[in-house]
């Protein structure tokens, strides 16, 4: 499905709602990753209602997971356990507001090439998304490539979990372009299994988040590899400010950047 996304700013929604008017663009939510809105329920509640308020079609919309510390592979029982339930509570928010996915990172030691880390982390990843797809059904669960090296780990997991429809690779493009390995071969590895994609700018070598035009990124090659390889999904532009939306958006329309190609 080629879609775009963008965030809305919750401060100037009305800004927010008129991008999405414009562009024809659907949300993907910031605002329930932090472990502050986790443990406020009162916050948390008053945040989905202020959404659900709006009187939008929320069912394509998305939203970005809990990730901070989040290590469902982790081996010490305690951090796996607040792990897990920080995924759970993400994906009972999802449920909540009627969403179409959820986007997790893989949130693994990037620099750590044990040969038995490596493979608890998909091992583990595995079975517990596999449990979370059956508690969750109808919710797609998008893991993305956070500052891992290469996409050999990811997919590993995404070979595994091939025959789970909702599930599958949020591609995050500013990520891969920091990264050791070369954009084109995380397109080329992963594209059978991308099933979502975040973009922005930088300078190559921070992951800064600027807007599309603003950074050293070749968007027009981006592009190329997204026909090249045959991936035409859904692509949140992640950047929060309004101004950088536009600014973005604008760039994106005059070089015919992917979705606008």
């Amino acid at each position: 499905m080629k879609s775009l996304y963008v965030i809305p700013d919750r401060d100037r929604i009305e800004e927010s709602l008129e991008i999405s008017r414009k562009y024809g663009a659907h949300f993907e939510y910031n605002d329930f990753f932090l472990p502050s809105v986790l443990e406020d329920e009162e916050q948390k509640e008053e945040l989905i209602r202020f959404y659900k308020g709006l009187g939008r079609d929320m069912s394509l919309d998305t939203m970005h997971g809990a990730f901070l510390d989040v290590t469902v592979h982790s081996s010490d029982p305690r951090i796996r356990e607040v792990s897990e339930l920080r995924v759970r509570q993400s994906m009972e928010i999802a449920k909540k507001m009627g969403l179409r996915g959820v986007v997790f990172h893989t949130n693994i030691i990037a620099n750590f090439k044990d040969a038995a880390y490596m493979d608890g982390w998909v091992e583990s990843n595995m079975r517990f998304f596999k449990q979370i797809l059956m508690e969750y059904p109808g919710i797609y669960v998008y893991m993305e490539n956070m500052f891992d090296l290469d996409p050999e780990v990811l997919l590993h997991l995404v070979h595994k979990m091939k025959d789970e429809t909702y599930f599958g690779v949020c591609l995050d493009y500013a990520h891969a372009s920091i990264s050791q390995t070369a954009a084109e071969d995380w397109i080329e590895s992963l594209a059978p299994y991308i099933k979502h994609m975040h973009i922005n700018d930088n300078d190559l070598s921070i992951d800064l988040h600027q807007a599309i035009g603003k950074g050293k990124m070749d968007y027009e090659k981006y592009t190329f590899l997204m026909k090249k390889y045959g991936v035409e999904k859904s692509v949140l532009l992640e950047v929060r400010k309004i101004e950088d939306q536009i600014a973005s958006l604008n760039y994106m329309k005059e070089k015919a950047i992917y979705p606008f190609d």
